[in-house]
């Protein structure tokens, strides 16, 4: 197979010595390729052109970012989407079956890769952009950023940095008084006022340490998007919906609203001349008054490990 490996260097876990081992180990059967990228948005164009050129496969090795930004790039092709983990916590990565270590991961991918075990699965979409495993709106979002701003942090503090960023932000830095967005599903369901809502391609959420965050156990690949909103943001609501997630049960509780197969969703801004903030696969990528999210089933041919 012809392959590209895109690196993010800058990524929490890709290192030069991984990342010749990678590219060895992929080489052993394969003609590959390998780039690096130097700013955001650099992965999806080096994607781009690698299905342009037909090449059969695109290995992301960096964080969810990277990822997202190679998915965009090759969905709706021909040439399919290989991930090895390079961040802090390799979401997607890990939701598939791969090791967390990339050395390992790359093994498994070279395996699947070698035995053709490429799959069609489905990816959300919102304002036209795709999203492997989920976008958060509001709180969540408000969180990602928080992160971001310390994001020489990650390497080192990932999961307490997150954690951190989850309490501050609640505590002095999100208006909890006022519901910030409303959600209306194509079927015509709607929630008026929310202060947090995740669209979910995936299962889990996220990953907490080695445990899996489950916000919605039931989102899958191969089935439509799963909508989880906050009406509420008191500390019982929320500690309580992470404490659920935690234990992989679905939340059940007053102020939070979960749809299940749902096709197509708005995501609008509380007022006209408002804006929300939102996050794609981890990644902040700013405030907008409108969100509107699709699910495209079917759009990427996925490199799939064999079970473990």
């Amino acid at each position: 197979m012809r392959l590209l490996l895109v690196v993010n260097s800058f990524a929490s876990s890709v290192t030069p010595r991984n990342t010749v081992v990678v590219h060895r180990r992929l080489s052993r059967d394969h003609d590959v390729e390998v780039v690096e990228t130097n700013r955001r948005g650099h992965a999806t164009r080096f994607a781009v052109d690698a299905a342009r050129r037909g090449l059969d496969a695109v290995i992301a090795f960096g964080g969810d970012g990277t990822l997202n930004e190679v998915a965009t790039g090759v969905a709706g092709t021909e040439t399919a989407l290989g991930v090895l983990p390079g961040g802090s916590t390799n979401v997607f990565a890990r939701t598939i079956g791969l090791s967390n270590d990339p050395v390992a991961a790359a093994d498994e991918l070279a395996d699947a890769l070698g035995e053709g075990h490429i799959t069609p699965v489905g990816l959300g979409t919102v304002n036209g952009r795709h999203f492997c495993f989920h976008t958060g709106v509001g709180f969540d979002a408000a969180v990602v950023a928080a992160v971001e701003r310390r994001a020489s942090l990650k390497r080192w503090f990932g999961h307490p940095l997150f954690i951190w960023s989850t309490v501050s932000t609640w505590s002095r830095g999100f208006d909890r008084a006022r519901p910030n967005h409303s959600v209306t599903a194509g079927d015509g369901r709607s929630i008026d006022g929310a202060f947090l809502t995740v669209v979910l391609n995936t299962s889990p959420y996220t990953f907490l340490g080695n445990r899996p965050v489950d916000l919605a156990p039931v989102a899958s690949l191969d089935r439509p998007l799963v909508v989880v909103s906050l009406t509420r943001l008191d500390l019982a609501t929320l500690g309580g919906t992470f404490l659920d997630a935690i234990r992989g049960a679905a939340p059940r509780r007053r102020g939070v609203e979960v749809w299940e197969d749902v096709t197509s969703v708005r995501v609008a801004a509380a007022s006209p001349t408002a804006e929300m903030s939102y996050q794609v696969d981890g990644d902040h990528l700013g405030e907008l008054p409108t969100l509107d999210f699709e699910h495209a089933p079917g759009s990427l041919r996925l490199v799939r490990p064999k079970a473990r």
